[in-house]
């Protein structure tokens, strides 16, 4: 698989990454299984996958313990990224990020994930309550202490909160000015993907100016652009997908030409709609690593097969053509 470099660290990792929350945490519990699990996590190793993505807060703490088990005895394969700053109560997430606390909490993401280095780790969300940069100073002193190699930050959250008017990473992009006066910003993790383009507006090129890297989150639309997922399916009570404007009967039916353009696609390569879907992500910058979540052997490697699919010029104009997606994100 092609290798990417990310940020000025100049970690060099596999081209598609995988995404590991799903295997423990919030997506369809009930088809969750440790041992399946390990599996994919081994097959996307296999199939020339390195960045593995996950975090303390999923589970809390199960999914960091399941790819600690997952790479024991194939660490020099894995690059492993986590994150801090968000705790789980029992009705609310709340953000911490004092430095005690960050300090705390990379030796425990140390210990689950049986490493003695975390090669990435991502402030999840900055606390109000606490300067981003006395945040971001602790997190740089566990890699000056050989914890860590590089940080990056999380802008999942970017569309809570933003003002009318504004550009979707406005308030990204001003706490990443923030923290790179203190520490140099490795990777942004944001959601871009064929029916979620906002990023490549603002973010993508801020980064792509400046030599940070971008972990693309959701490529896949939180699995819609796969074209498995037919209108009016189910989804468990547990999975925020149940919740979700976007995944009503009447709008996936009303998003079906996004998914049949990326089928049309994919036919002319002999791939999948998903293969295509992230090969568009790919097409966006070398500096962006799309981080497809599954906890399925063949949808791993699949993802991971997109990194085969060469695009035309004509095959992103025809996707840049397809139907803006319809539905409310949040």
């Amino acid at each position: 698989m092609e290798r990417r470099t990310i940020g000025s660290a100049a970690l060099a990792v596999g081209a598609v990454g995988l995404g590991c929350m799903p295997m423990s945490w919030a997506y369809s519990t009930s088809q969750q299984r440790g041992d399946r699990s390990l599996r994919t996590v081994h097959a996307a190793l296999d199939a020339g996958v390195q960045l593995l993505d996950t975090a303390d807060m999923y589970g809390p703490f199960t999914n960091e313990l399941l790819v600690g088990r997952a790479v024991k005895g194939r660490r020099s394969e894995a690059f492993l990224s986590t994150k801090c700053g968000l705790l789980v109560g029992d009705q609310h997430i709340v953000a911490n990020g004092r430095p005690g606390y960050v300090r705390r909490a990379c030796d425990a993401s140390l210990r689950r994930l049986q490493t003695d280095v975390i090669d990435l780790y991502q402030l999840h969300r900055a606390d109000p309550e606490v300067p981003v940069e006395e945040t971001w100073g602790a997190m740089a002193d566990l890699v000056t202490a050989g914890k860590v190699r590089a940080l990056g930050l999380s802008a999942v959250g970017a569309r809570a909160g933003r003002r009318p008017g504004a550009r979707m990473h406005d308030g990204t992009i001003r706490q990443l000015e923030r923290v790179q006066q203190v520490f140099p910003v490795s990777a942004v993790q944001a959601e871009l993907s064929v029916w979620s383009p906002e990023a490549l507006e603002d973010l993508l090129p801020w980064c792509a100016a400046r030599g940070v890297g971008i972990l693309a989150a959701m490529p896949l639309g939180n699995g819609y652009l796969t074209g498995t997922l037919k209108p009016g399916q189910g989804f468990e009570p547990d999975d925020p997908r149940a919740r979700h404007p976007r995944f009503t009967a009447e709008m996936m039916a009303a998003n079906q030409p996004v998914v049949a353009g990326l089928r049309r696609i994919a036919e002319q390569h002999g791939a999948t709609p998903a293969q295509v879907a992230l090969a568009w992500v790919l097409r966006q910058g070398r500096h962006v690593v799309p981080v497809p979540g599954t906890k399925r052997e063949q949808w791993a490697v699949e993802n991971a097969g997109a990194a085969a699919v060469a695009l035309t010029d004509g095959d992103l104009a025809e996707i840049d053509g397809l139907p803006r997606a319809r539905g409310s994100w949040y």
